[in-house]
């Protein structure tokens, strides 16, 4: 029999989600006293310190309790899944969706994922951030995000990937640069031509290994952890670059003309995928999104 209820996980989780006990209870509508004491009651129950209460500032998770938080958000999501197919004989897809995405994915692909799941399922809300991996890493341990759009790179055990594209990565030149009047550049022509580093993980290592694999050691003139600062460095003829990603229109911000070339070599591909905790069990939500992602990138250009 569970000595816990679910009302004791769901007052945990908004004091989680609020920062304290004060903001969790104006939102919920409860009073302080109610919450404190269902807090007191579930770590008595669950033989475990949740929170560390800070002198008028709040409180934090304990690293046992931000394990035990991710857990009970999913728990209660799942609850809330049992609610609706009670009512609704299993067939809605509904809820909030906690999305986040690697910073140079998010602009191209995001935005278009988003408007169609919605425009498929209206009762959902998406709830969307932006990072770095190692960020989103954080935010999934932390049961933050529900999935991350990223590049399965290097990607550690404890995520279950679900890969949905792979790209070709390109060399970036300035618009009047010698190389552009090759169709494909072989690497080995980039030899003594400064590099412009897109510096982020885990760009930094897929694209510098590129070059390494080809037996050249990058001379890196500026690095920089964003896209459009590269392609400006690229567009002033300050360097050439490596990217995956290619916005739309081959020019900088500032206007100068850009040059994609396909690579001429045998070269990794950059892999985006969809990333999820293995501990946490799927929603439905969440494997509605998923069968989603894949639907689209089946389509997308590779």
């Amino acid at each position: 029999m569970l000595r816990y209820t679910l009302r004791q996980v769901e007052y945990a989780v908004a004091i989680w989600d609020h920062g304290s006990v004060a903001a969790a209870s104006a939102h919920l509508g409860v009073a302080q006293p109610t919450l404190s004491a269902s807090l007191a009651k579930l770590e008595e129950q669950v033989g475990l310190q949740i929170f560390i209460r800070h002198h008028a500032q709040g409180v934090s998770p304990s690293p046992a309790g931000l394990r035990f938080l991710a857990e009970a958000r999913n728990l209660l999501t799942h609850a809330q899944d049992l609610q609706r197919d009670t009512l609704a004989a299993g067939t809605a897809v509904e809820g909030q969706l906690s999305l986040a995405s690697f910073a140079t994915i998010a602009p191209s692909f995001v935005p278009p994922l988003i408007k169609g799941f919605m425009s498929q399922h209206p009762k959902v809300s998406v709830r969307m951030a932006e990072g770095t991996q190692d960020e989103l890493y954080a935010g999934l341990r932390g049961g933050a995000f529900d999935l991350a759009l990223l590049y399965d790179v290097d990607m550690p055990e404890e995520f279950a990937v679900t890969p949905l594209a792979s790209f070709a990565p390109h060399v970036l030149l300035p618009g009047a640069h010698r190389l552009t009047r090759l169709k494909n550049v072989p690497l080995i022509a980039l030899k003594d031509e400064p590099f412009v580093l897109l510096d982020i993980a885990p760009s930094r290592t897929y694209f510098t290994r590129i070059l390494e694999n080809a037996g050249l050691t990058p001379t890196v003139a500026f690095s920089s952890p964003s896209l459009e600062v590269v392609r400006g460095l690229v567009g002033q003829g300050l360097g050439y670059s490596i990217l995956v990603t290619r916005p739309f229109g081959d020019h900088s911000y500032a206007g100068e003309a850009l040059a994609v070339r396909p690579i001429a070599d045998e070269v990794e591909r950059g892999v985006i995928a969809l990333a999820a905790l293995k501990q946490m069990r799927k929603t439905r939500l969440v494997s509605a999104f998923e069968a989603h992602c894949v639907e689209f990138f089946r389509t997308a250009r590779t």
